[in-house]
């Protein structure tokens, strides 16, 4: 994968899920999207037990990709695409953590994942989330994400988006 974003301090690029920087900011996802769920937050073994299994391996090519952000250098936002299918991807594990949001690294993030998708064939973009996380929701709508019927069911999947992609996004 070639996709590398950068702009204001922002550098994103395609990077293994087990680097210490992307397990570091996978940790910090989960403790965040846990701990708003249960209302407090998460501990070290929830988190060890959270991420155990959660199938990260498929996000290298050709099954997927994952991608970091760093701002001025600082490991800041991390995500995921998944191939579901020949031309469907799924967005996942999307995250920026709280001290660099509010940067542009949100938006960022979700062009290079979308390249990255259409690097590995996607033309459709899907994913799924909870209600309670508005700003994600907020996120994808104002970049062009529009509610689907749900494409799998799970406990954690409350409402679905999908975004048509096109060669050069």
């Amino acid at each position: 994968m070639t996709t590398t974003h950068r702009t204001a301090g922002w550098d994103i690029r395609p990077e293994r899920y087990d680097t210490d920087d992307a397990t570091a900011l996978r940790r910090d996802y989960y403790d965040d999207v846990a701990g708003r769920y249960w209302r407090r937050s998460a501990t070290t073994q929830e988190v060890d037990e959270g991420l155990a299994g959660d199938g990260v391996e498929a996000l290298e090519p050709p099954t997927g990709q994952f991608l970091v952000g760093r701002y001025d250098g600082k490991a800041a936002a991390c995500g995921g695409v998944l191939m579901l299918d020949a031309e469907r991807a799924e967005l996942t594990r999307v995250f920026v953590r709280h001290a660099f949001r509010g940067t542009g690294g949100a938006g960022l993030l979700l062009a290079a994942l979308e390249a990255a998708a259409v690097e590995l064939g996607a033309r459709r973009m899907v994913l799924n989330t909870r209600l309670d996380l508005v700003e994600a929701r907020a996120l994808y709508t104002r970049n062009g994400y529009r509610e689907i019927p749900a494409y799998r069911e799970g406990p954690y999947m409350e409402i679905w988006y999908g975004k048509e992609l096109l060669p050069g996004t």
